[in-house]
């Protein structure tokens, strides 16, 4: 046995012994759905080639080929960890990876691309990534001048931009984005939804083929406003905004539409059309950035659980979809396999894996099995 294949039984033997296991809640862990058992693989993915090294990773998205698509940020890497891009050298490794990575379930690279390029502006902070049954590539950026969403193939090949680069006039500008975090495509209906974002507050709609703006609501569904809010406080009455960042945006199979309103501790759900549905509230007391990163559905027929990221508590939360109650939890704070230092995104294949990335110094993107 390899001195790799015994470091690999001894990992997995202590994460199945509950180092990195779920652990179910009270009485609703024992109701259906079923609490998924996840196990971190801390060998996934394999060791990235050309002497590249990950910045912040600032996206996650599963294509319908199973790939797991990253972007994540070379500008936030320092000096030090970029030795080898130094002139002359300071050391053997690293430069830096390309910002958009695409693995397979193994945990190989497929593919690498990204960056400026001509005939679109690439934006200054990458963030979020989504890859529609088209096999079209959508890219956002939360950069202060990032207005803009673009439009790739999966090799790379640039399609379509929305939005101008610095041009934003605000959460009723019907051209430009704000700063947006994430977006999600309705195939059928051709229209691309942007959480909108980091300077703006709202959901905003555009054809996803022509680029042309549909409509937008703020919180509630009202029309969003610029005006300076107080920060949160759990012992007030809920924001009649949303806060900033508006940091996720995922439709679910019925049609209802999920929105993450970070700072403020809650998802949103709406109707396609921008009716309010109702809202859930998740560890009300988390300041600083907030509790509800990033959610993703369950590839059931039914979508029956919510995977939850939050980048403050550090952990993934597993939701009843039909309660919003919290039937599992997974991590805690910290650098080892398993556990999150500002975990930021999340997604999930069609055999239940779950991949989470995060930003900050944490700088990864990790991959959690679904045993059961």
């Amino acid at each position: 046995m390899t001195v790799v294949s015994i470091l690999r039984s001894v990992v997995v033997a202590c994460i199945v012994a509950g180092v990195s296991t779920v652990t179910a809640q009270g009485p609703a862990a024992r109701a259906t759905p079923t609490v998924p058992q996840l196990q971190v693989d801390p060998f996934w993915p394999k060791p990235l080639p050309n002497n590249w090294i990950l910045g912040q990773v600032s996206g996650v998205a599963v294509d319908k080929r199973g790939h797991v698509w990253i972007i994540q940020r070379p500008r936030s890497l320092s000096d030090r960890e970029l030795g080898a891009q130094q002139k002359p050298a300071w050391s053997k490794c690293c430069v830096a990876a390309p910002p958009v990575i695409v693995f397979d379930q193994s945990g190989n690279v497929v593919r690498a691309w990204g960056g400026p390029g001509t005939g679109y502006e690439w934006p200054e902070s990458e963030h979020g990534v989504f890859v529609d049954d088209t096999d079209s590539v959508w890219i956002a950026g939360n950069g202060n001048k990032d207005s803009q969403i673009l439009k790739f193939t999966l090799e790379g090949k640039f399609v379509m931009q929305i939005g101008r680069s610095g041009q934003s006039k605000g959460s009723n500008d019907t051209a430009n984005l704000g700063s947006p975090a994430d977006i999600n495509v309705d195939i059928a209906a051709h229209e691309v939804y942007v959480a909108d974002g980091y300077r703006n507050r709202r959901v905003i709609v555009f054809d996803s083929e022509t680029g042309t703006y549909k409509r937008h609501w703020g919180a509630y569904g009202k029309p969003p406003s610029d005006a300076a809010t107080p920060p949160y406080d759990p012992a007030k009455p809920p924001s009649t905004q949303f806060g900033q960042p508006v940091h996720c945006v995922r439709l679910a199979k019925d049609g209802m539409l999920y929105v993450c309103d970070r700072t403020n501790d809650r998802f949103q759900i709406f109707r396609k059309d921008g009716t309010f549905v109702s809202e859930a509230f998740f560890e009300k007391d988390t300041r600083l950035n907030g509790s509800v990163s990033e959610l993703a559905f369950s590839p059931d027929r039914d979508q029956s659980l919510i995977y939850m990221v939050d980048g403050v508590n550090n952990e993934m939360r597993i939701v009843d979809r039909a309660t919003s109650g919290v039937v599992g939890r997974v991590g805690r704070p910290g650098r080892f396999a398993g556990q999150f230092h500002v975990v930021h995104n999340v997604a999930v294949d069609a055999q239940g894996n779950v991949y989470t990335t995060e930003v900050n110094t944490g700088q990864r993107v990790q991959k959690f099995r679904r045993l059961d």
